[in-house]
């Protein structure tokens, strides 16, 4: 080139830049004798194409510093970066400097606006820009459709969509996908059968928007038409959408019909072949899939991640690891498959086990990682150490993971950290409140449950299904009967949330707390749905509290038609037939158990101590500290008694003798980890039990006592709830 001038400079920034060379184009950049708004825009694009917004931010202000104005090509590629950053604070001030250079009635800029607040869920400042401008395009109108699709405002979508003056096929498309992911499938499926009665043509990803959407529905013969309309349209072997298809018969089922459309595919991509994978795993067909993919030319690592997260899934944990180390190279999703595989089949010190090697492997753990692993935490100190991790990794404010955090926190028996992680995290989602909703449920906190329901409203968040189980959930643990009505017909009236059978069984649960036993059977007798066998079994639960016999054989007649292999109600009413001295249908009860083989759970507790958790049951000779245990437990029953205790022997499921009742009392599960953990730790140390049934009304009595003669908080979660003992009180306030 005998002479370099402006144009031959942008052009090599540009051409770099489009390469993903930005080293390069900096470096010619650099070296301009002279620069124009087209090159400084070739320079801004360059970074904000190849993820590089922060840059393409900087670069902006260094431009505007130099004397060099602007123009709207600058503002859209700026405003690019902003959307992909979700940097609102950063795109208003953009804006404010398009409104001083007077451009912001130009359509291209006025475009990268809108396109700009709805990423970054700013739809009240998108949809004045939009009726701002002076004239809209097909882009401008699509954009504020997909804009508010996306943030779930799916009805102010479809308004907009019926004023358009004109609609191709991306905005029918906008529409479609924001009905289908905002629960809108039949919808979803109508507008399609719209769309083509108007004489327009599906494009293939209409046609994948639609086949998701019978997939989601478990829709095989409208599956099926859809399939006839894509041959008739000539996209029959079209990759795309045969992945789509294969998808779409899976899910629905129909596995030939998957295997036939493969089949008939003569050239086949890694998604092609992935997805028949997939589509066997979902059916339980592992040898199927185990077929597939041995058969496959090239596998790429998706293909391996798919046949260990399908052995995973069917159980088959030797296997899944087994192919796990035998994959040629693992990324952070296969470590995520392998330690959920493990969480998610009961084996939680396996999948904290897999996250260490993870980390000597150095990959680093990301927000699915951490939200599998918290759940499978079984101490406070566990969970504490994968806190550092997420504040380590920087995904401390991600809601995603807070959620999971609080969770965690609330279910290791710590409400002040979980709230201390809501606190952290300015932007909230339904999700994030309603796990702190659910956690101060779960701890018997109701005032502050609600008060939070009120911060959540007051904030801008709807609820959803999910919020109205933890604010119910947290009236009945605290016996908030009035607010619990309230909130209740609140449901359907104000938010317009059908309730569905956890909402019906939270409210037979607090009538039947509250002893309005007969209103809590004329409530499910009433019910629009046909309740199922844990509504009784809430009912059946406050007869045991209230020793109600007949109303109590009449509920567990129902539970028995709907699930006679449950032990739990036979143990209910054998309680109820114990607590009123009625040995020989306890006897029965015993006999009909046994007869259709129903066993009942032994009550087990565990605590940890020195990182290591150990697991007691009744009357368990096998720890070998089993003598100093039974001395402890000894010596605190007369300092009990003398502080005025007295065994409630009702809880004794035997017609045996007072002494006999008493001796049985002492060696309940959790009074055996209680006197465990007094023996191991430090005095004022917190101790935390575990106990996998209800704990019982003697043993709630008696820790009261142990708690106020040893000067220490015992923290006990049982099947329901958690209780806090401290100084002879519980948290529950004797309401459980």
């Amino acid at each position: 080139m005998p002479e370099t001038n402006e144009v031959s400079w942008t052009t090599m920034v540009a051409g770099y830049g489009q390469n993903g060379q930005l080293c390069a184009a900096r470096k010619v950049f650099e070296k301009m004798p002279d620069r124009d708004v087209v090159s400084w825009n070739a320079m801004i694009a360059a970074y904000a194409q190849n993820g590089h917004s922060k840059v393409a931010l900087k670069l902006l202000q260094q431009m505007q510093t130099t004397g060099v104005k602007p123009n709207p090509q600058t503002f859209a590629t700026v405003l690019t970066a902003c959307a992909d950053l979700v940097a609102l604070d950063q795109g208003k001030e953009v804006h404010e400097k398009i409104i001083i250079n007077g451009l912001e009635p130009n359509i291209f800029v006025g475009n990268a606006l809108i396109d700009m607040y709805t990423k970054c869920g700013s739809l009240e400042n998108a949809r004045h820009v939009f009726d701002e401008m002076s004239q809209q395009n097909v882009v401008s109108w699509t954009m504020m459709i997909v804009g508010y699709a996306e943030n779930g405002c799916v009805e102010e979508a479809s308004k907009l969509f019926k004023r358009m003056p004109e609609h191709d096929a991306i905005s029918w498309n906008a529409m479609i996908a924001g009905y289908a992911q905002n629960g809108g499938s039949k919808k979803a499926l109508n507008l399609f059968l719209q769309m083509r009665q108007r004489g327009l043509t599906p494009t293939p990803q209409t046609f994948a928007i639609v086949l998701s959407t019978c997939a989601n529905l478990a829709s095989l013969e409208q599956g099926k038409e859809v399939h006839e309309v894509i041959i008739r349209s000539g996209f029959q072997y079209n990759m795309f959408l045969c992945s789509a298809l294969v998808d779409m018969y899976a899910k629905c089922g129909s596995i030939d019909y998957a295997q036939n459309v493969f089949d008939r595919m003569s050239e086949r991509d890694a998604v092609l072949w992935n997805t028949m994978i997939a589509g066997y795993v979902h059916n339980g067909y592992i040898d199927e899939a185990l077929d597939i993919f041995q058969k496959m030319p090239e596998k790429v690592l998706v293909s391996w991640n798919t046949m260990i997260s399908g052995y995973a899934q069917n159980g088959c944990l030797e296997e899944a690891m087994e192919l796990f180390n035998k994959t040629p190279e693992r990324d952070v999703i296969s470590w995520n498959t392998i330690i959920a595989g493990y969480a998610q089949n009961g084996h939680g010190k396996e999948a904290m086990e897999c996250f260490r090697p993870m980390q000597q492997a150095n990959i680093k753990p990301n927000r699915d990682t951490l939200a599998i692993v918290l759940p499978a935490c079984v101490s406070l100190e566990q969970g504490k150490i994968f806190h550092g991790v997420i504040v380590q990794n920087g995904l401390q404010s991600n809601v995603f993971v807070g959620s999971a955090l609080i969770d965690m926190y609330a279910k290791c028996g710590s409400i002040e950290n979980a709230l201390s992680v809501f606190d952290e995290i300015p932007q909230r989602d339904v999700v994030l409140w309603n796990a702190m909703i659910g956690a101060y449920a779960m701890h018997g906190c109701g005032k502050e449950a609600l008060q939070l329901f009120e911060q959540m409203q007051q904030s801008g968040t709807n609820p959803d299904h999910v919020t109205f189980v933890g604010v119910l959930s947290a009236c009945c643990h605290a016996g908030l009967l009035d607010e619990g009505c309230k909130y209740f017909n609140f449901m359907n009236q104000y938010f317009h949330i059908t309730p569905a059978m956890e909402h019906y069984g939270c409210m037979v649960d607090l009538l039947g707390r509250a002893g309005r036993l007969y209103e809590a059977e004329d409530f499910i007798n009433r019910m629009p749905i046909k309740p199922d066998a844990p509504v009784w079994g809430s009912l059946l639960g406050a007869c045991r509290i209230h020793c109600n016999v007949e109303l109590g054989e009449r509920v567990a007649e129902h539970i028995f038609e709907l699930d006679s292999t449950n032990a739990a109600p036979y143990v209910l009413l054998s309680n109820i037939y114990a607590a009123s001295g009625r040995w020989n249908d306890v006897e029965k009860v015993r006999k009909m158990m046994k007869d259709r083989r129903v066993k009942k759970k032994p009550g087990s507790s565990w605590i940890e101590v020195n990182k290591k958790v150990y697991v007691f049951l009744v009357g368990n000779m096998f720890n070998p500290q089993m003598h100093e245990i039974y001395t402890e437990l000894k010596r605190l029953s007369g300092l009990m008694k003398g502080a005025g205790y007295v065994p409630d022997t009702r809880f004794v499921l035997n017609d045996v003798e007072e002494e006999q009742k008493e001796h049985a009392l002492s060696h309940h599960s959790e009074k055996l980890a209680i006197a465990f953990g007094l023996i191991n730790t430090t005095p004022r140390t917190t101790l935390h039990i575990i106990k996998n049934l209800r704990i019982c009304g003697d043993c709630h009595s008696a820790i009261k006592f142990i708690a106020k003669i040893v000067a220490r908080e015992i923290v006990v979660r049982d099947a329901n709830r958690f209780h806090h003992f401290k100084g002879g009180q519980c948290s529950c306030s004797d309401y459980w």
